[in-house]
């Protein structure tokens, strides 16, 4: 016999269930015809019910398991079971059949009730045992509902089981669908893991078994389950709900097993024991790490989610964008995330390739695709500051060029040629900005990071910074974590904040101190993206952390000549009097570039005030404001030029 399509087996199984239910009518009007005297009006039901099922038959393929076959299995269910599901389900077949139900209802309900199911099966002992606490039961398939004696309850599916049953892809309320899709590629070094060798296997058998994928981003460990099923040849069904609500995962492992499935419980909860002792089979539990509690009745087997090397990244690369496969080295060296968000972001490329639109940059599909709340005391910024907006010397200039460089090539480095392990090296880049105040060292960083084609994540100490025992930790701990996700650099200004010298510990304060600062040293060397730090107190950072960094960049005041170049690049030679000598500026006032553009900007609200256009009296003015701030003595006005007039 030919294989059947999709559709046709789909037809054939509702047909299949649709004749089973019609044998058990002819039962019910059995029962109704020994049972009911004519007064009663039963010869109608009798004859409904009979002429419903002469017209109700279905030949299916000896070789197709349905949705019930499936449920039974997966259940260990009794063919008394079986009969009891069928009988709940028989209302849903026909308006018929529930308005016969309704006449044999003491309480006038459209359903059965355990009593005709006791009087068809001739024995009430086995049906109460098997309706208090049967696997049908036990398992939230069928419920007893009504208030009356335990003979006058209704018989009722679990939420939209039936119509799974009929093989179609109904849900239930109570339970938020999740789509898992495709395998993402750049796994298979994972997959030949022994851990997940071993989920596989967990997959693969029957055993009762809680598969636990912990992942901060939810993409991530589904991404892994795909994977998982994909190499086990099992199918997966996903549902969002509570790790702690039984009947929620009751439901989804019914469903999931009506459609041969394995369920995968997606947890929403914060801090819950899963509730699952007695599922049967695998289930996979996506949560954030340390959310979900396994109970103690049931065995749990933990996924690892790496280690990802940067061959499955440039895998991951090619497979999602094949035009783009000679580059896929340089994205796995610049956006070393993981394989699942890697197919996201080539979905969001073709998408806006489709529309004719230009394609985006990488770097902001991702940040698009990350769509978090930041942390509290971390902002994120798009920074679009060209290497001409920095005035620096021309070996400090090369080091920040040196860089960002480094991410580019750390891939050819670290992984083809084995610096990762002959030499232990790590990959992105750290960076310690020294110098005093306005001397360049944030939009430095702004620099760095356009040049590297990311955002800034501005880390406000102050805020990050907690009295509280651990919460500055776990603050810190998001501002990575979000950093990792979005592939967004991560910078820290007055770092001597945190980065600041251990003491010794002459009490408590100094101790949790210390071991923050302790905290950071590791995080940072985990951290395989780009930060950078700065401060204006060099001789406060702790040496631990000094040694860690990749490049130490000293920002000088700037000469003369740097003088000269920042005061033409802040002031707008068309709004300028022709008095303005910026040459003297530079030579009398030495002072940081943040001055210079703190000056310019002053000047022009004078001018503007003044109704003018900028003259040289309005950036001496404005100069002599800066002084005034600092608390320094002025140093006087600049001599005027023989071609000044008043």
């Amino acid at each position: 016999m030919p294989e059947l399509t999709v559709t046709a087996r789909t037809e054939w199984m509702s047909q299949e269930l649709s004749a089973r239910v019609a044998r058990l009518a002819l039962d019910v009007a059995a029962v109704l015809e020994l049972h009911c005297s004519p007064e009663s009006g039963a010869a109608d039901a009798v004859a409904f019910l009979r002429g419903w099922a002469e017209t109700t038959t279905a030949s299916p393929p000896a070789a197709i398991s349905g949705p019930l076959d499936r449920l039974v299995a997966r259940f260990g269910l009794t063919d008394r079971e079986c009969d009891l599901l069928l009988l709940a389900g028989l209302p849903e077949e026909h308006e018929g059949l529930s308005s016969t139900m309704r006449q044999l209802h003491p309480q006038g309900e459209p359903r059965p009730t355990t009593g005709l199911a006791a009087v068809m099966f001739d024995d009430r002992p086995a049906v109460r045992r098997l309706l208090t606490g049967g696997a049908v039961i036990r398992h939230g398939l069928l419920r007893l509902d009504g208030n009356g004696t335990f003979f006058e309850r209704s018989l009722v599916l679990a939420d939209s089981l039936w119509e799974a049953l009929h093989g179609d892809d109904t849900w239930p309320a109570m339970i938020g669908r999740v789509q898992i899709g495709a395998a993402p590629r750049g796994l298979a070094r994972w997959l030949s893991s022994s851990a997940a060798g071993r989920a596989v296997a967990a997959l693969r058998a029957t055993d009762a078994r809680t598969l636990l994928v912990s992942s901060p981003d939810e993409t991530v460990s589904l991404g892994r389950c795909a994977a998982l099923a994909e190499a086990a040849g099992v199918r997966l069904v996903a549902g969002r709900l509570a790790a702690d609500d039984a009947a929620a995962l009751e439901l989804l492992a019914a469903h999931a097993a009506a459609r041969g499935a394995v369920p995968v419980a997606v947890s929403s909860s914060a801090d819950a024991a899963l509730a699952a002792p007695d599922l049967p089979g695998p289930l996979l539990v996506c949560a954030p790490p340390g959310t979900v509690r396994p109970g103690p009745h049931r065995a749990v087997l933990t996924v690892a989610l790496g280690p990802i090397t940067v061959a499955d990244h440039r895998d991951a690369w090619r497979a999602a964008l094949p035009h783009l496969s000679d580059q896929a080295p340089l994205l796995a060296a610049r956006h070393p995330v993981d394989p699942a968000l890697t197919a996201q972001v080539a979905i969001d490329l073709r998408s806006h390739q489709r529309l004719g639109a230009d394609p985006p940059d990488v770097s902001n599909l991702i940040r698009t695709r990350a769509g978090m709340n930041l942390p509290v005391g971390i902002d994120l910024v798009t920074p679009a500051v060209p290497w001409t907006r920095l005035v620096l010397p021309a070996d400090i200039e090369c080091q920040l060029r040196d860089a960002v460089a480094r991410l580019g090539h750390q891939s050819l480095v670290l992984d083809d040629w084995g610096f990762l392990d002959h030499a232990r090296a790590s990959r992105g880049a750290r960076l310690l900005f020294t110098g005093l105040p306005g001397t360049g060292k944030s939009l430095a960083a702004e620099t760095v990071a356009t040049a590297a084609g990311t955002d800034l994540l501005l880390v406000d100490v102050s805020r990050v910074v907690s009295k509280w025992i651990g919460e500055t930790e776990k603050n810190l701990a998001a501002a990575f974590d979000v950093a990792e996700r979005t592939q967004a650099a991560l910078f820290f200004d007055e770092a001597d904040a945190l980065f600041g010298a251990r003491t010794e510990i002459t009490d408590a304060h100094d101790r949790y101190a210390n071991l923050e600062t302790a905290y950071l040293l590791q995080r940072l060397d985990r951290f395989d993206g780009l930060a950078l730090l700065a401060t204006n107190l060099r001789h406060n950072i702790d040496a631990a952390f000094m040694r860690r960094m990749d490049f130490v960049v000293e920002f000088p005041l700037p000469d003369i000549a740097g003088r000269q170049a920042l005061w033409t690049l802040h002031l707008p030679a068309d709004v300028c009097s022709a008095d303005v000598d910026t040459d003297s500026l530079a030579r009398l006032y030495p002072v940081p570039g943040g001055w210079i553009r703190n000056a310019a900007i002053a000047a022009a609200f004078l001018a503007a005030a003044d109704g003018d256009r900028i003259g040289q009296h309005h950036l001496v003015a404005a100069m002599r404001r800066e002084y005034a701030k600092a608390a320094l003595p002025f140093p006087g006005e600049p001599p005027r030029r023989r071609d000044d007039h008043v």
